[in-house]
């Protein structure tokens, strides 16, 4: 907080501007010239902040990054500015006009949701994390939509709010927390906060969530940005019992109807690999009814198809070759196609691609993909390239 403090000073803004871009290998150099007109602590401060913001450009983009101010865990753990805008969207379609941000971090989802036109309520225990968020609203421009509060979210009424937006820690001295119990606060707490709200709420948890973890009056969305999956969101107020895979940029949303597992089938010509956020989901059956396939093994999220229908939800491959799992066999038809350029994909297998990058050495102009997998329960290299 004091760094954040010496840094908000005109001598600590000048010195955020002259160390702005600073390469790390020219870190030394510069704090060696500005240590002689500027305090030590500060220089230190201002190089670590630009850093940061260095780090902080590919979530919230260059133009935000270098006028915010970060903490290393704030880096780490903020949504990313395009997920926390889709979900600012989606609640602004839901009519909330006021909302209460429950574990605001370094304000990420508070920003967000002030451009939407949202008055918030940011609330965060952590002394140095609520002053770099109402720094970075007063940065914004947001000041006047954002109210940044230093407390404990599991003291705070929210009654004055019609909805409520929770971002509970999951992360500990030992790193990520699976158990939503021990996220802090737990999520048995956060669906209660979220059920006391007049219009809706929106709770994070992680990918990872089981779907039995879901209450039942909750809707489940599972988000990706760019093809990795970034988080999941339960709703409250919307459509309870409903899950979605969402995808940016779009967004583009499939929605369940609880179809049952799809039909294991040889493989056809074509290969599906479906989105993260539809696997998390558990949507591949959607994708499947969509696509006319099959699974290439009951246990593995690959669809078979004889025909190509591009489809948001999955990437489509034109498989060339399937061969039982053998390195020998794999390395020289390799080097018989000219294939120099090898991308390995892998669902239940346990080979590494590096490792089978180096023992096959692929050399050539040609470029291919090989996927390491199950078929029908058998050990199968399929080799193919994009559809």
């Amino acid at each position: 907080m004091n760094d954040l403090a010496d840094l908000l000073t005109p001598e600590g803004r000048a010195l955020l501007d002259e160390v702005r871009g600073t390469a790390p290998a020219d870190e030394l150099a510069v704090a060696t010239r500005l240590r002689r007109e500027h305090p030590a602590e500060l220089v230190s401060a201002a190089l670590g902040q630009a850093r940061l913001r260095q780090r902080a450009a590919a979530k919230f983009g260059t133009e935000d990054a270098e006028r915010m101010f970060f903490t290393p865990n704030g880096v780490e753990q903020s949504t990313r500015a395009s997920v926390a805008a889709y979900r600012a969207e989606r609640l602004k379609a839901l009519g909330v006009t006021s909302l209460a941000d429950l574990c605001c971090g370094i304000g990420g989802d508070a920003i967000a949701l002030a451009r939407a036109g949202i008055r918030v309520l940011a609330v965060d225990r952590d002394p140095a994390t609520a002053a770099v968020a109402r720094a970075n609203a007063d940065a914004l421009g947001l000041a006047e939509l954002i109210e940044v509060r230093e407390a404990d979210v599991t003291e705070v009424d929210t009654a004055g709010y019609d909805a409520v937006f929770v971002d509970p820690a999951r992360r500990g001295g030992r790193g990520r927390i699976f158990d939503p119990e021990a996220y802090s606060p737990p999520l048995s707490w956060a669906v209660e906060a979220a059920r006391k709200a007049s219009r809706a709420a929106a709770l994070k948890v992680a990918p990872g969530i089981p779907h039995e973890a879901v209450p039942a009056d909750a809707e489940a969305e599972w988000i990706s940005d760019g093809g990795d999956v970034k988080e999941a969101v339960l709703w409250f107020g919307t459509d309870p019992g409903a899950v979605r895979a969402t995808l940016l940029p779009g967004p583009r949303t499939l929605l369940g109807k609880s179809l049952p597992d799809p039909r294991v089938r040889p493989v056809g010509r074509y290969l599906y690999e479906p989105d993260g956020a539809v696997i998390r989901a558990h949507l591949v059956a959607e994708v499947a009814e969509q696509l006319d396939g099959g699974l290439v093994d009951a246990t593995i999220a690959y669809v078979t198809a004889d025909e190509l229908r591009p489809t948001p939800y999955a990437a489509s491959y034109e498989i060339t070759d399937q061969l039982p799992f053998n390195v020998k066999k794999l390395k020289a038809l390799l080097r018989e196609r000219g294939v120099g350029t090898l991308t390995v994909k892998k669902r239940g297998s346990a080979v590494e691609p590096e490792e089978l990058r180096k023992k096959v050495k692929p050399q050539g102009p040609g470029s291919a993909t090989v996927f390491l997998t199950r078929v029908a329960g058998a050990p199968t290299m399929l080799l193919g390239h994009s559809a």
